[in-house]
């Protein structure tokens, strides 16, 4: 029996999950998945209303029980669903609970071995208590690094004989592997729930399934490299950035010598006084290829950079340099293409004293940037990214513009406006007492 694919509805709207799954049905065979986020916010009448609209597909709710297991699995097979989830590190007399509640109400049960210490002993003993399949989930994290994150399923595998599912930002590219590795089903979430066409996506999906063969997705490989870092940062926006970073301020108001400029690079600092001109001007012989050099010159004139500066800085192959003080020259400095940002402009420069500093931490308007911490700047303004956390926000950030292009098609194709197809009115914070908390 071949792999089947099961879909992941993780949204925390019903109508937008229920979009999509009509879209991805109209691709081929799957199960439908009530993901754990859709359950949380809409309750079993999430399984109720896929029951209403798919009559013939199995349904899992993802329940992900750790107690009161009689109680859940009646519940979830009254409102329609074919599967429930129980988690592994549940006690054993839940997993046992579970499954002979199953039995009486017609449910079957997968035992999530999330967070397991020892999957493959929790696998045999959820096999042996009766349960119906087991679920692995693969790190991501060793998908990027090159690991191999199906280990675990292939040792899963080779110890039960019941169905093994598996979930964990699995891709058409990345598929095939998981099959090899000894799959049963393949659960997929933003894969299909974030493609601008979900049943583009699936379709692309079973292909590479059926076919054993590494399919093209829409979504982005999660990185953790270096190169990875700068390739991601580059496909997402200042705004995705802050996003990723709970809504983190950057610095904003600045003029931008090339306003359709994007850059991206690891920071080189230096912190100078209004117009002293040097320890800026020593900074580029520091910086490397690709670097961005940010500059604290006080936020004032007079200027601290010029074109011939920025001639320099071209030589050395920086991807940008970051003035939060003043400039001149700027219409030359346009002509040579390097984007530079400034919070002022002026036409007098001061003397190079050499006071300062280069490669030293910066405080500037409430954000800090240290060296090789990474910079992203396009019109909007300027994020500055933790190196010790780029490969997450770099990665979420990402997460960021698939979901926004996702929100873009359906706006686009349904004629909607933002606040109905994010359900804006419903998750509004409450009034209580007569005034908002």
């Amino acid at each position: 029996m071949s792999a089947r694919l099961q879909l992941a509805l993780d949204q925390v709207d019903l109508h937008r999950a229920l979009r999509v799954a009509h879209e991805a049905v109209r691709a081929g065979d799957l199960i439908l998945e009530v993901g754990t986020p859709l359950l949380k916010a809409e309750g079993l009448d999430a399984v109720r209303k896929l029951r209403e609209a798919f009559p013939k597909h199995e349904i899992v709710c993802d329940a992900k029980t750790m107690d009161a297991g009689r109680l859940e699995l009646e519940t979830a097979a009254k409102a329609g669903a074919t599967t429930m989830t129980v988690l592994g590190v549940a006690s054993d007399s839940t997993i046992e609970d579970c499954v002979e509640a199953g039995r009486n109400y017609g449910i079957r049960v997968l035992v999530d071995l999330l967070g397991c210490p020892d999957p493959v002993a929790r696998a045999l003993f959820a096999a042996e208590a009766g349960a119906d399949a087991v679920n692995v989930h693969c790190p991501i994290d060793e998908q990027v690094r090159g690991g191999d994150p199906f280990e675990t399923l292939r040792q899963v595998r080779a110890a039960v004989a019941i169905p093994v599912t598996v979930a964990g930002g699995i891709t058409p590219k990345t598929a095939p592997e998981a099959i090899s590795a000894g799959a049963d089903v393949i659960i997929v979430g933003g894969a299909i729930t974030k493609a601008r066409d979900a049943e583009a996506a699936t379709a692309a999906m079973l292909e590479a399934m059926a076919s054993g063969v590494p399919g093209e997705s829409e979504m982005a490989d999660r990185v953790s490299s270096k190169d990875g870092i700068r390739g991601l940062l580059a496909q997402v926006s200042t705004p995705n950035v802050s996003d990723a970073m709970h809504r983190a301020p950057g610095w904003h108001g600045l003029h931008l010598t090339e306003p359709d400029a994007h850059v991206v690079g690891q920071a080189v600092t230096c912190r100078t006084v209004p117009g002293d001109w040097a320890k800026p001007v020593e900074a580029i012989d520091v910086c490397g290829e690709g670097d961005v050099l940010v500059i604290d010159a006080g936020g004032v004139p007079p200027a601290v950079w010029g074109e011939l500066a920025t001639n320099s800085a071209v030589n050395r192959g920086l991807a940008g340099v970051i003035v939060l003080g003043a400039i001149r020259d700027t219409r030359d400095i346009a002509k040579l293409g390097l984007p530079v940002f400034a919070r002022t402009t002026a036409s007098n420069a001061g003397e190079p004293k050499g006071f300062g500093e280069i490669n030293v931490t910066l405080r500037v308007d409430g954000v800090e940037v240290r060296p090789g911490d990474w910079i992203v700047g396009d019109a909007d303004g300027v994020m500055v990214v933790p190196q010790a956390k780029a490969v997450e926000i770099a990665n979420r950030a990402m997460y960021c513009l698939e979901a926004e292009n996702r929100i873009r098609a359906e706006i686009r194709d349904g004629g909607e406006t933002l606040a109905k197809v994010v359900d804006l009115y419903k998750w509004e914070k409450k009034v209580v007492g007569g005034a908002r908390d």
